[in-house]
């Protein structure tokens, strides 16, 4: 049984100088191809439940299928429920058997958002679980701007909240279909200098380069990558050439599988990169 929660994952990884990705999961298919990449690589990997991914399954069953992956797996698997918008998301995911939560209260104001996570991570820390918070507002490509993550305001939310991890905004966007975030090193150095001890976390990482995420990872505190975005990019890729090359195809296992096969070597590929040198 290799169920882990994020404190367990993400702590030796930022002692260590190496970051897990936090791997965006819609469907089964998507699930096993990440255990399967970690297997291979021999690392820890983080299958994340978003908003998008609950619209379309219960969380009771998303529990018990990650779960039953964990269970199954020769690396640690944490099962984290992502952007938990309410206490309630997080409580019934917790009951669900998921390993972790985030409870996202980055659109509220500072105090509010203090006293919900705080109430968050003590859900999660008397099921065994961990918890992830947000501090600063990390926007979306083509939507909602972001508004990076106040140094003074990160130390005071991590020492009231008591976070296993914090996701923070500094030039990273969710959805970004190219690298093109630049990461504002002086705003996270200072993060890191008002937290020293929570592991820090990019959200949007797919929009962050290779080269910049293996650095982040090596030289700062961040020991979690958020992707999705690319991985989606890989399944819609080969959904797309696997039914130019056989237009007759309708068998649905058939099709998934191929797609899945790519997003496992994909996903390899990015946890690898930024894994321990």
């Amino acid at each position: 049984m290799t169920v882990a929660t994020l404190a367990e994952v993400l702590r030796p990884a930022m002692r260590e100088g190496y970051a897990v990705g936090g791997l965006v999961v819609l469907g089964w298919e998507d699930a096993r191809a990440y255990i399967t990449a970690a297997e291979n690589a021999g690392m820890p990997v983080i299958l994340q439940a978003g908003p998008g991914c609950r619209a379309n399954t219960p969380l009771p069953l998303l529990g018990a299928m990650f779960r039953h992956l964990a269970e199954g797996a020769s690396v640690p698997v944490v099962s984290l429920l992502d952007h938990g918008k309410t206490l309630e998301e997080c409580r019934i995911a917790l009951e669900s058997g998921f390993s972790s939560v985030m409870y996202d209260g980055s659109r509220l104001p500072l105090e509010e958002n203090i006293a919900q996570t705080a109430q968050a991570v003590e859900m999660a820390h008397r099921a065994g679980a961990s918890c992830e918070g947000e501090i600063g507002f990390v926007g979306y490509d083509a939507g909602e701007e972001s508004h990076g993550t106040e140094p003074e305001e990160a130390g005071r939310f991590a020492r009231e909240t008591r976070v296993d991890a914090m996701a923070i905004s500094v030039g990273n966007v969710h959805l970004q279909q190219e690298a093109a975030a630049v990461i504002d090193r002086a705003r996270l150095d200072a993060i890191q200098s008002a937290a020293p001890d929570v592991p820090l976390v990019i959200h949007g990482g797919s929009g962050v380069s290779e080269a910049d995420r293996v650095a982040l990872a090596r030289e700062t505190a961040v020991a979690k990558f958020n992707i999705g975005t690319e991985l989606r990019q890989t399944f819609g890729a080969s959904l797309r050439q696997t039914l130019t090359d056989d237009p007759a195809v309708f068998d649905r296992i058939r099709i998934l599988s191929q797609a899945e096969a790519a997003m496992a070597v994909t996903a390899e590929q990015v946890i690898r990169a930024f894994g321990p040198s």
